[in-house]
């Protein structure tokens, strides 16, 4: 005789807000915050993405935003995956982010392929006017259980 039948339910919906001080030192902070959240929630979206384009976001607001506020940080984790979000003060959509440029990055430079991992690496990603600036997001999808890689 067999027991009854044993169904996973998917993780319910979380998310979070947290302010981050408009410097550098915001990048790691967000990146650990995102590594938390989705290793708390045991998410299945892939943590390494998530980690990468994070920093990303959280980058461009500081280096191309004036300092004078903090950014925000929004993760929303859902059973068919996860968004991030960057807020800041400034209106301006991010350049090439939901178009993709005519040139190719200069191997050479440091800067210019953050938005081009966004637009890579993410199910969908773009931007929103805000009552205070702008919203820069992306979505991971979440992997399904039997692909991901056992630890």
């Amino acid at each position: 005789m067999n027991g009854p039948a044993v169904h996973e339910l998917p993780p319910a919906p979380a998310s979070w807000r947290v302010a981050l001080p408009h410097t550098t030192a915001a990048v790691p902070v967000a990146r650990a915050l995102v590594r938390t959240a989705l290793a708390e929630r045991e998410h299945a979206a892939d943590s390494d993405t998530a980690e990468l384009l994070t920093a990303e976001l959280v980058a461009n607001a500081v280096e191309h935003t004036s300092g004078g506020r903090p950014i925000e940080l929004v993760v929303q984790l859902l059973p068919t995956g996860c968004q991030v979000e960057v807020h800041d003060t400034d209106p301006a959509p991010p350049g090439g982010l939901t178009r993709p440029g005519l040139a190719a990055p200069d191997p050479w430079q440091e800067h210019g392929r953050g938005l081009l991992l966004i637009r890579a690496l993410s199910s969908s990603c773009g931007h929103r006017p805000t009552p205070s600036g702008k919203a820069v997001w992306f979505r991971l999808s979440a992997i399904p259980r039997q692909r991901q890689p056992h630890s």
